[in-house]
């Protein structure tokens, strides 16, 4: 169901209240409360989402895992971030949103609008979720940095810049060069 964005006030909401908003054209995260809007991605943005999960579809398929694009993670109490694309054990492909503890691999592709957001905040929470591997993808430079979840915080594993192999261990196996990702120029 397609609901119109509903005029946001500045109270705090709630899950169950998030949820009831529905399914919209813009997306809405719930940031600790608060709603969280950003605008559509640019085309490069969806290149590198589309081109990532051509990647690690087949590997992930291969040991019982799966590539979603832009859903709803629960990372914790009234946080639901939308990474660009997550890797999951088996979950109920029927239900709005995703627990983290399903979710054994979080991308977050960096735009003007939010790389502050993926950067620090969503770090955080998917660390805070317990998500073991996080990779953000820096579209301007075509670099991607791998961090690993140690502790509560996570570290860098491995970086690579086009020309560069970013090789993938864990959750799947697959072995990128940044540069196969960007758009010709």
């Amino acid at each position: 169901m397609t609901t119109a964005l509903l005029p946001l006030d500045n109270r705090t909401w709630t899950e169950s209240e998030f949820l009831a908003i529905g399914e919209t054209p813009e997306r809405i995260e719930l940031f600790d409360g608060s709603l969280h809007v950003t605008p559509g991605p640019t085309p490069i943005h969806q290149r590198l989402s589309t081109k990532l999960a051509f990647i690690l579809t087949p590997p992930a398929e291969a040991i019982g895992l799966f590539v979603h694009e832009a859903i709803n993670v629960r990372a914790g109490t009234n946080r639901i971030p939308i990474p660009d694309l997550a890797i999951t054990t088996m979950i109920d492909f029927e239900e709005p949103v995703v627990d983290g503890s399903a979710v054994r691999l979080i991308c977050e592709i960096l735009s003007p609008s939010n790389a502050t957001t993926d950067r620090v905040l969503k770090m955080r929470y998917y660390a805070d979720a317990g998500i073991p591997w996080y990779l953000l993808a820096e579209p301007k430079t075509a670099t991607f940095t791998l961090y690993k979840l140690e502790g509560s915080e996570y570290s860098v594993h491995t970086t690579a810049a086009p020309g560069e192999l970013l090789e993938i261990t864990e959750p799947v196996g697959a072995t990128i060069d940044p540069a196969d990702l960007l758009p010709p120029r």
